[in-house]
């Protein structure tokens, strides 16, 4: 039987367009979330107030950070990366979307909290970050956004010093490949990394407002190509966890237990929700 030939890999200027299409989005939803009291997830004045909006999974793979210099990837408008300062670390956010650096700038000033905000593609980290932390973390929505993971895994792991580590949590592969439970339809290639385009009208923060159309670009990458990308960037995965339980509800599909926690509703065998992941370099 004859070999598949495999698809060839997206051509640079099909990243670049990706880039730039779904820098767009992200640019209009660094303006809008957080603009209105209903945002499912961006309450910007009770952050102010002191709210902590990290969750229990990433602070325990982080464990203590004070004192650390910690470098925060695909950082949005920077609410996560100053709870980590509010946690004691030195932090340093890294965006694509001008928009987001901007307002996460203003909301550092507002807030007092100490940190630096870059921006630029996380595939191509500047050259000035090398070796100058001791964690890197991503959480929630990153590497569906990423054309060549392995670049991405390469940046964080030229980032850290010897010793550092790499924290990530995020969306399952499995649960993405899911658009709705009832009925059940999974119509998202699962891995293989070829590039998805939609044409996107909302928002998860705020699903029913009503937002311009934007085209976008998504990259679909199984668990073994985010673990092989990881290994394959020089370091040496400690911990990979499968979750079949959330403390939220990121896509809005979910169910919710009678312990408060978020799964997919099939039976007692609930299929992962978010997958986490420890390297060091």
């Amino acid at each position: 039987m004859p070999e598949e030939t495999p698809e060839a890999p997206e051509a640079p200027s099909g990243r670049q367009e990706g880039l730039a299409l779904n820098r767009a989005l992200w640019d209009t939803r660094a303006r809008i979330h957080g603009s209105t009291s209903t945002d499912r997830f961006y309450d910007v004045e009770s952050f102010v107030a002191g709210r902590q909006t990290l969750y229990a999974l990433e602070r325990e793979l982080a464990g203590d950070v004070a004192g650390q210099d910690l470098l925060h990837l695909q950082c949005h408008f920077g609410m996560d990366t100053l709870n980590w300062a509010r946690l004691g670390a030195r932090v340093t956010g890294v965006d694509f979307s001008p928009a987001a650096v901007e307002r996460a700038r203003a909301l550092a000033a507002r807030t007092g909290l100490a940190a630096t905000f870059v921006e630029a593609d996380t595939q191509q980290l500047p050259a000035h970050l090398a070796d100058g932390f001791d964690l890197v973390v991503a959480t929630y929505g990153v590497l569906c956004w990423i054309a060549d993971v392995k670049a991405w895994a390469r940046g964080a792991a030229m980032a850290l010093r010897p010793g550092g580590s790499l924290v990530m949590v995020d969306l399952h592969p499995a649960f993405q490949t899911i658009a709705t439970v009832d009925p059940l339809v999974a119509d998202w290639p699962y891995g293989g990394g070829e590039p998805q385009r939609e044409t996107v009208t909302g928002t998860y923060a705020e699903p029913g407002m009503a937002v311009a159309a934007h085209d976008t670009v998504q990259y679909p990458h199984s668990l073994g190509d985010i673990v092989s990308a990881v290994a394959g960037a020089g370091l040496t995965v400690k911990h990979l966890g499968e979750h079949t339980a959330a403390a939220f509800d990121p896509r809005g599909i979910l169910s919710r237990g009678q312990d408060g926690l978020y799964r997919l509703p099939f039976g007692d065998t609930h299929l992962p929700v978010l997958y986490s992941l420890c390297a060091r370099s």
